[in-house]
């Protein structure tokens, strides 16, 4: 991206924020994600993963992609998507950071029963490396887990519910010899089965940091009620996910472009239809 371009992305950016109005382009962005979603198939699945790696290290600042932070050991299986999120970025001339994050929240509306999460956009990127070794490990103690989320601000019952975007994830690298093995089995579907099969012993794969936080007692009673509860989870991850996906950035300078997502319009309806106490699981209901 050019100088040039830089100026004219802040400018618009700026303008954007100041006046209360999404940029245009964010329509485009979505419309041609959800194609390359469709099915909640495995670009979904690395895009719904990919923000959680770019902001855990302290900023959601795109320096997952910027810094070159894709290469690392503990970003495996990120590559490919950061080269997709790169382009698209570029084709689009939007922020990386905000492309990371947009496509995240793209992927989990695509999936069946996923919730819409705020798309907030107008961050400020970095191609400054965040330090290594700050990406939570399958093998890390729960914790070291709880200790990294707390220090961007998270506690135990939020990472719970963020952990739950496992119900779609796969595993390559935990062990090779069952690369490919889903999380729960069913891993195109954003339900809570992740959570009981976790606790049941029955998943296709389990990590053993998933299993250690389905019975830590700083974590298990929370996990139990996730497993029975979709819409309790629904509820806690989207609550969780928009204070996540911003850590780094000034909330007040960034611009709602939540309307752009796939059936956003649908969700706010539905939102209005619900009694006032379920409201709380959809971000842009008002009473």
């Amino acid at each position: 991206m050019t100088f040039h371009t830089s100026i004219l992305l802040a400018l618009s950016a700026l303008a954007a924020a100041q006046s209360g109005s999404c940029p245009e382009v964010w329509s485009k962005v979505a419309s041609a994600l959800q194609s390359e979603f469709d099915g909640c198939n495995d670009h979904a699945r690395a895009a719904i993963r990919a923000p959680f790696h770019d902001c855990v290290t302290g900023s959601c600042d795109g320096s997952l992609i910027l810094g070159g932070e894709c290469s690392r050991s503990e970003n495996a299986g990120l590559e490919d998507i950061c080269n997709k999120l790169s382009e698209w970025a570029d084709e689009y001339e939007v922020g990386t950071a905000d492309m990371i994050q947009f496509a995240q929240a793209v992927a989990i509306s695509v999936c069946p029963l996923g919730p819409q999460i705020r798309a907030l956009v107008g961050r400020k990127d970095s191609s400054i490396p965040a330090p290594e070794g700050l990406v939570p490990s399958s093998h890390d103690s729960v914790d070291a887990i709880l200790s990294r989320f707390a220090s961007v601000g998270l506690s135990a019952n939020d990472v719970v519910a963020l952990v739950g975007a496992h119900t779609t994830g796969k595993q390559f690298f935990d062990d090779p010899a069952q690369a490919g093995a889903s999380f729960d089995t069913s891993p195109s579907v954003w339900d809570v089965t992740f959570y009981g099969e976790t606790l049941s012993g029955t998943a296709p794969y389990t990590l053993q940091s998933d299993k250690e936080l389905s019975k830590d007692s700083r974590t298990s009673d929370e996990w139990t009620k996730f497993s029975i509860s979709q819409s309790g989870w629904a509820a806690s991850f989207v609550s969780a996910m928009n204070r996540f996906g911003v850590v780094g950035n000034d909330v007040d300078s960034l611009t709602d472009c939540s309307n752009m997502l796939p059936g956003a319009s649908k969700v706010r309806r539905e939102a209005m239809r619900a009694p006032i106490g379920d409201r709380a699981f959809h971000p842009k209901a008002k009473s």
